[in-house]
């Protein structure tokens, strides 16, 4: 099929900007990606409506077909959120949910260390980003419920400890994928002074986004900010109620026992909680390696850890890895001889439960796909070449991978296409600011997925913390651009002076304006009140 050009035009933007438009002005997702997913197959044919039909209908066969057989990847994360379902269920079906909320009431005495809990498990759990918010979620979700803390702060704590820790931790999926780019970026300009390791090691240090974006969380679960939309819908949890635009309850922040009709048992334990969760990161962990092992092992090379994590096979680890931890939740049922007609319901209540999640991931991987085809990544990227002061490149890349991925909503993607570009620009004008440029991209890329509603992070973030999707977005947005902006004052200053250590003191100063700005408005807003 010939589809049209438009990697030299503005018309690439099209699709994504009115998704991402009217996602958030009717707060309607799938309506929003369907308009997005159907704009774009009648621009890519040229407005010929059979062509366009046979064009969606390819596109959503390859959802689930790929390359002659199934789409592996896709099939094994839609997967592991049924499992995660499943699990999540039974492990409020056991009482282990009950018994952990409980525990924690008596170690945890207040909204603050309800909020700091979720963001330490965050940072500890830094594997994968989708396992990292949804099994903090299920972890978390308890305890800030107890505490009146809404799901939409829940949300901004995984989204923003999720994909920052996967960037900057080289044994991640994120970081041997980072690795392997950068790796090919050097051997191209002959590069000789780092090896991937130490350069992506090097890196780190200047990715601000993430640095800053981490620290945000903690400064905000701390000091207990509420800005913009975080409040009205703090408030709102303050009183035992969800909130949307309408003043309603929102039906995907109600309690899990009420929300899906599951009975708690009363002989629930804390380990009926926490082993399950321990047996899944570890299982997880354990098949990343191995798997990594085994793709080393078929092309004769030595094993290696970090060579493992960039060989590993991210969705089998996962599905093997929640379906350990879905035999460790069902064996405290069996203890506690819970009916096996109950065991089944709940089995299919907690798969039914991730069936919108899934439905809307199909969908933004479907619009992805069509972006992609749009070459929307292609023509932004286009916008940073000409006459632009080496100086201001890392800034200006920053701000270039932001917009393209909060665009496309896929970091990964926007790694694969950026990274290169920036390698590029630096050869052609300061060799010396290869990392920082490289950085900026990191650090963009992230920021725009974390800002992104049809980011698949986004969407696993607000699945998680069981928000709904737009409330998410909406609510998280102004600490992102704030810690954008903080990235953009430290890759101005690196990108003039050459210094990590004069821009990480720019970058800093300018955090700490930005805090004391968000005390000031909190103070001004209103007095957060604590419900015991």
């Amino acid at each position: 099929m010939n589809l049209v050009d438009y990697s030299h035009s503005l018309v690439s933007i099209i699709p994504p900007v009115v998704a991402l438009v009217l996602a958030i002005l009717s707060r309607r997702v799938l309506l929003s990606l369907g308009a997005g997913i159907l704009l774009g197959a009648l621009y890519l044919n040229d407005f010929s409506f059979n062509h366009s039909a046979s064009y969606l209908g390819g596109t959503i066969k390859g959802l689930f077909i790929s390359d002659g057989g199934v789409n592996t990847w896709n099939m094994s994360i839609v997967l592991f959120l049924i499992i995660l379902g499943m699990m999540t269920a039974l492990l409020t079906l056991s009482g282990g949910t009950r018994a952990f909320a409980e525990w924690a009431q008596t170690k945890i005495k207040s909204k603050r260390g309800a909020k700091l809990l979720a963001a330490f498990l965050g940072v500890f759990i830094f594997v994968d980003d989708y396992f990292n918010s949804l099994a903090v979620g299920s972890i978390s979700r308890p305890v800030t419920d107890r505490f009146y803390i809404s799901r939409s702060k829940l949300a901004y704590i995984l989204d923003s400890t999720a994909a920052p820790m996967c960037v900057l931790m080289p044994a991640s999926s994120w970081g041997a994928y980072i690795i392997t780019l950068i790796g090919g970026i050097l051997v191209t300009h002959g590069v000789t002074e780092y090896t991937p390791l130490s350069a992506f090691l090097t890196l780190a240090p200047m990715n601000f986004y993430a640095i800053f974006a981490l620290a945000m969380v903690f400064v905000v679960s701390w000091f207990q900010w509420d800005i913009g939309p975080m409040k009205k819908h703090e408030m709102a949890a303050m009183h035992g109620r969800g909130f949307d635009e309408g003043g309603d309850v929102d039906e995907q922040a109600k309690d899990l026992t009420e929300e899906l009709e599951i009975t708690e048992s009363e002989k629930g334990k804390v380990g009926d909680l926490v082993w399950p969760i321990i047996i899944l990161i570890a299982a997880t962990f354990f098949f990343m390696i191995f798997t990594g092992y085994q793709a080393l092992a078929a092309d004769g090379k030595p094993f290696a850890i970090l060579g493992a994590f960039e060989n590993t096979d991210v969705g089998t680890s996962l599905c093997l890895g929640g379906l350990f931890g879905l035999v460790a939740a069902i064996i405290p049922v069996f203890r506690q001889r819970i009916a096996m007609v109950e065991v089944a319901r709940t089995l299919w209540i907690g798969a039914k439960s991730m069936f919108g999640a899934i439905l809307i991931l199909l969908f933004a991987w479907a619009i992805g796909s069509v972006i992609g085809d749009m070459n929307t990544g292609r023509y932004l990227s286009t916008l940073v070449q000409g006459n632009i002061s080496p100086m201001l490149l890392p800034m200006i890349l920053f701000i270039l991978s932001g917009a393209m991925a909060f665009s496309t909503g896929t970091s990964w993607g926007t790694f694969g296409i950026m990274l290169p570009i920036a390698g590029d620009l630096a050869g052609a004008t300061d060799i010396a600011l290869m990392l920082p440029m490289l950085a900026g991209v990191l650090a963009g890329s992230v920021f725009g997925d974390h800002c992104s509603p049809i980011s698949d992070t986004t969407i696993l973030s607000s699945t998680g913390a069981r928000c709904h999707h737009i409330d998410h977005v909406a609510t998280q947005l102004p600490y992102a651009m704030s810690v954008a902006f903080v990235s953009m004052i430290g890759y101005l200053v690196l990108g003039m002076t050459d210094s990590l250590p004069v821009a990480f003191i720019a970058a800093i100063t300018t955090f700490i304006m930005v805090c004391v700005f968000f005390a000031w408005l909190s103070r001004r807003t209103y007095q957060p009140i604590v419900k015991s």
